[in-house]
């Protein structure tokens, strides 16, 4: 049994990808980074998802001689020209403060008319192999910017994304209609016939 070590600390990450590999008849070991302590934490440099995405899974390659699988996701909003993109984290200064990230965007785009309020979620996930071979998927969650946030679940801009189709947002959704239809969801799904492939 080939061992993968996904680039997160996230316990439900490593769990949707567990589940993704199984319900394809992949029976790969997947492990989380927490494995591996020793590694360190790889800056997020690049300019792209893919870019983050490809960092992250070749430096973790490299440190433990196994297949990495790594991602990188942000909201890309329309009328910004595609940001906050890969600043989604910090786009308020400060990374991971969901809440002032927020409150930011929905400022900037506070005179928007609904129609003009096109979003998506967006999602790279990259494998790398220890010898150099790299493939990258990438996955989309499109819908429309509420103006007011709503719902409790999930975390960063699920709140104020209503999916195409959904008179719900994000944050509304339960974990299991979510992962259903999410980028990240859509990226690691895209991503089997790859391990397939490159790990059999």
């Amino acid at each position: 049994m080939t061992r993968l070590i996904l680039a997160t600390r996230n316990a439900g990450k490593i769990t949707e990808l567990r589940a993704i590999l199984a319900e394809a008849g992949l029976s790969h070991e997947l492990v989380g980074a927490d494995a591996f302590p020793d590694v360190p934490d790889v800056k997020e440099t690049g300019v792209t998802f893919a870019a983050n995405a490809l960092l992250k899974a070749h430096a973790l390659a490299q440190a433990t001689g196994l297949p990495a699988v790594a991602d990188d996701s942000g909201l890309c909003v329309d009328v910004l020209g595609g940001a906050p993109g890969i600043f989604s984290a910090r786009w308020a200064g400060r990374h991971g403060d969901d809440r002032a990230n927020l409150d930011l965007l929905l400022a900037q785009l506070s005179d928007i008319a609904d129609e003009h309020r096109g979003a998506y979620f967006a999602c790279a996930a990259a494998l790398a192999l220890p010898d150099g071979t790299e493939r990258v998927v990438e996955g989309q969650l499109p819908g429309i910017l509420r103006h007011v946030p709503a719902g409790t679940n999930g975390f960063g801009y699920d709140p104020v994304l209503q999916p195409e189709g959904e008179t719900r947002t994000c944050a509304e959704l339960s974990p299991e209609e979510k992962n259903a239809i999410s980028h990240r969801g859509k990226a690691f799904r895209a991503l089997v016939p790859v391990v397939r492939e490159l790990l059999g």
